[in-house]
């Protein structure tokens, strides 16, 4: 191939590439106006020519070209399962995937690693991921009425899956209890099995001065944080699980904004990236609990909106259901398993081998040891009923401290004829007690280790530990003379200051309850005088007369 201007333009570069580049596309275009086929090979023989004149050649029968058969990939460049290779080609495409391409896609896959860890970071993801606990059991409680209760209220939420699945989804749960029954961690394992991101709120971080789904507008960065939850929660939608955690201590007016995920229109108005935003959530995979203790730490029951209340699947954990009853103090047993040492290999073992190992605990005649599903050697199996034994003795105070903290706490505070009574009786009280029990303890061992555990329960309480300590002991059946006449001393102080008002009442206000105590007491005489003698008084009138100054003249 000759021509001036080629050679002019070919001489005046040094640079190799730049030499290469001109020659192929001289050659390119000459093979073109001459309608002279030239494949890449050819192209590439030709340049090498036209640029190295001077080096040896070799004839070679050869063939750089062939070709890779029976490919299933879905390359561009494989064509009927065939991919047409040829040496100098291929060593030239690797060479600059080697030190080009894969680089570049190492570099992508770290910045988009960076981004997405960042992200997540931001979002808190981990955090929403639900772990159930090692120590959780999932007991006969568990599996006859929590999980079918809230299995009920999810799937009103999130619809069901199958041939019947509901198009009408809406609804709250809402379960309440004293602490330490496992609300929260039963929420972790549900969501756990369901494959849903749980977002836990922290109601004490919210705190009463929380009314408005805006960050913008809470007190502290703590709450602003917990909001922000809130509303990321909302805009994920699917898949979700909002849970906001200790209810008594938010405030009802913020628990209201959650009442159209109740009814049909499943619309709650938010705030997300400092915009208002209506997030909608019909047809999504989205549920709410709320968890909470309806008995506050002042002893003043949390009010549940009503409007939220009446909408809401409410049940409360710390009760028994009817007809439940057996189950619901199996439970006690079942969830001290992990805290005793004895115990904790019954946890992984068959639940029929902790029912028929209680029933050998409680001397039942019927059951025998022949029976268990497990190989237990008789050392071992002698120590499993001894501490079960200790612990159904345990297992009476707790139960009767459990329903003793509940009748207290839902009474109304004028209505009290005793101080209130805040030990609580919990899977946590029991779990503590249990750590504690050993084969080899005796029954006043025992009532040892009550007494410890209640009498330090109690020095935690802000007043009236005395008060919760005798209650305890006359529960247990073990007050003292001195014992009940000073529980009996305690109740009538407790009925005389409601009666006639606390120290913080004003003056005015106790004088007129003590004027209103004399009137009763004032009565009671009469009715009594007027029961012994027939209907007439102590005169021969109708009734004793009434001393001037006790209604009212100038005495008053």
């Amino acid at each position: 191939m000759g021509g001036s201007a080629y050679d002019e333009d070919l001489a005046a570069l040094d640079d190799l590439a730049a030499r290469h580049q001109l020659a192929a596309a001289w050659l390119t275009a000459y093979a073109d106006a001459t309608g002279t086929p030239l494949t890449p090979g050819d192209l590439a023989e030709a340049v090498a020519v036209e640029l190295c004149p001077d080096l040896p050649r070799h004839d070679s029968d050869l063939t750089p070209v062939t070709v890779a058969e029976g490919l299933l990939g879905a390359h561009p460049r494989i064509t009927g399962r065939a991919l047409p290779l040829r040496i100098d080609e291929f060593l030239a495409r690797t060479r600059r995937f080697a030190e080009h391409e894969a680089p570049a896609f190492r570099a992508h896959l770290q910045r988009r690693t960076a981004l997405v860890a960042a992200e997540r970071a931001r979002l808190r993801l981990d955090e929403h991921r639900p772990r159930s606990m090692a120590s959780f059991v999932r007991n006969r409680l568990v599996d006859e009425v929590y999980l079918p209760l809230v299995g009920d209220s999810l799937a009103r939420q999130i619809g069901t899956a199958g041939a019947t699945k509901r198009t009408d989804t809406g609804g709250l749960l809402l379960l309440l209890s004293p602490p330490g029954y496992g609300k929260t961690t039963l929420m972790e394992y549900v969501a756990d099995r369901l494959g849903l991101m749980m977002v836990r709120v922290s109601g004490p971080a919210l705190g009463h001065a929380v009314t408005s789904l805006d960050p913008a507008e809470a007190p502290n960065a703590t709450a602003r944080q917990e909001i922000e939850k809130i509303n990321f929660a909302l805009a994920a939608g699917n898949n979700t699980l909002l849970h906001l955690d200790d209810i008594q201590h938010t405030s009802p007016e913020l628990l209201q904004k959650f009442i159209p995920l109740c009814d049909a229109t499943r619309r709650v108005d938010g705030v997300h990236d400092g915009a208002p935003r209506t997030y909608d959530l019909r047809g999504k995979r989205f549920a709410v609990c709320m968890t909470g203790n309806p008995y506050t730490e002042s002893g003043e029951r949390f009010r549940v909106p009503d409007m939220l209340a009446n909408r809401a699947d409410v049940w409360n954990l710390g009760d028994v259901l009817t007809g439940k009853e057996d189950a619901f103090a199996l439970s006690f047993l079942e969830n001290a398993l992990t805290s005793n040492p004895v115990l904790a290999p019954l946890a992984g073992r068959d639940r029929a081998d902790l029912e028929l190992l209680v029933r050998l605990a409680e001397g039942d005649p019927a059951a025998r040891a022949d029976r268990l599903t497990h190989p237990y050697a008789p050392a071992e199996l002698e120590q499993i009923t001894a501490v079960l034994r200790h612990l159904l003795t345990a297992r009476e105070t707790v139960l009767a401290v459990n329903a003793a903290y509940i009748a207290s706490a839902a009474q109304a505070e004028e209505t009290r004829s005793e101080p209130p009574f805040r030990l609580q009786g919990s899977y946590r009280t029991m779990n503590r007690i249990a750590q504690r029990v050993r084969p080899v303890m005796n029954a006043a061992e025992l009532a040892a280790v009550l007494d410890d555990h209640f009498t330090a329960e109690a020095q935690t309480l802000t007043t009236g530990a005395e008060a919760n300590l005798l209650k305890l002991a006359e529960l247990r059946g073990t007050l003292t003379p001195g014992q009940a006449e000073r529980w009996a001393a305690l109740k009538s102080a407790h009925a005389r200051a409601q009666v006639l008002g606390g120290p913080a009442e004003d003056p005015l206000t106790r004088a007129t309850n003590a004027l209103a105590l004399l009137a009763d007491r004032m009565s009671a005489i009469e009715a009594a005088i007027t029961a012994a003698t027939g209907g007439t008084g102590a005169n021969g009138t109708a009734g004793p007369r009434t001393p001037r100054h006790a209604a009212g003249g100038e005495g008053r």
